[in-house]
């Protein structure tokens, strides 16, 4: 019977594979932040620059809101607790895939997104709350201001991404972060409102 070999396959630099992890593995960054690649998309460097800084800016906030989202689903108590438990973690998500979306945007125009969570807090104009628990009214304040701080960047971002002609980041600027601003603004707003629950019109005097 005829012998056969069989030659172990090896890798690209010369050496046999195998199944050990390669760790502790160090490198130059391959773009830092604040630069841009060249990506053919029709679009100027300058005002694809100036549209990943509008977008970095909102995205730093909307990463802060997602987290304290978060946070006052946790901590959230009282009557309302249910209720609210369940529209925190909704909204959370919501603004989760604005995350992503804003991300993806600032790569494809050739930058860098911001993805620390760290870094997003040193970029935030959003105040930081208390580190503890704080009454209902006051986290649904807080998350009614972070909005609004969010939506006025917003605003701003759809005027330059019109004027630069850059209108995938317009598009996205206006038919998916305002509108869930807003709508989401609506939705929690609403449970600050002083509305009887049982008369219709407040007991000024006693029945006789």
């Amino acid at each position: 019977m005829a012998s056969t070999t069989t030659k172990a396959k090896t890798s690209s630099n010369g050496k046999s594979p195998s199944p050990q992890p390669h760790l502790g593995q160090h490198a130059p960054e391959i773009q830092r932040y604040g630069t841009l690649r060249l990506v053919p998309i029709a679009l100027a460097a300058d005002a694809r620059a100036e549209s990943v800084g509008v977008l970095n800016e909102v995205l730093a906030d909307t990463t802060i809101l997602y987290s304290m989202y978060k946070k006052h689903h946790w901590l959230v108590a009282g009557p309302t607790f249910y209720q609210l438990h369940l529209l925190f973690d909704k909204h959370a998500e919501e603004q989760l895939e604005l995350v992503d979306l804003l991300a993806e945007r600032v790569q494809s125009l050739g930058g860098i997104a911001v993805g620390d969570p760290r870094h997003a807090a040193e970029l935030t104009s959003i105040p930081r709350p208390p580190d503890g628990a704080e009454p209902v009214p006051v986290m649904i304040d807080r998350l009614l201001d972070a909005h609004e701080t969010i939506i006025e960047k917003v605003r701003k971002g759809i005027k330059t991404t019109e004027e630069n002609e850059d209108y995938g980041s317009n598009d996205l600027l206006m038919g998916d972060v305002l509108r869930r601003h807003e709508l989401q603004v609506w939705f929690i707003s609403e449970h600050v409102v002083d509305m009887p629950l049982v008369d219709a019109v407040a007991k000024t005097a006693s029945r006789k």
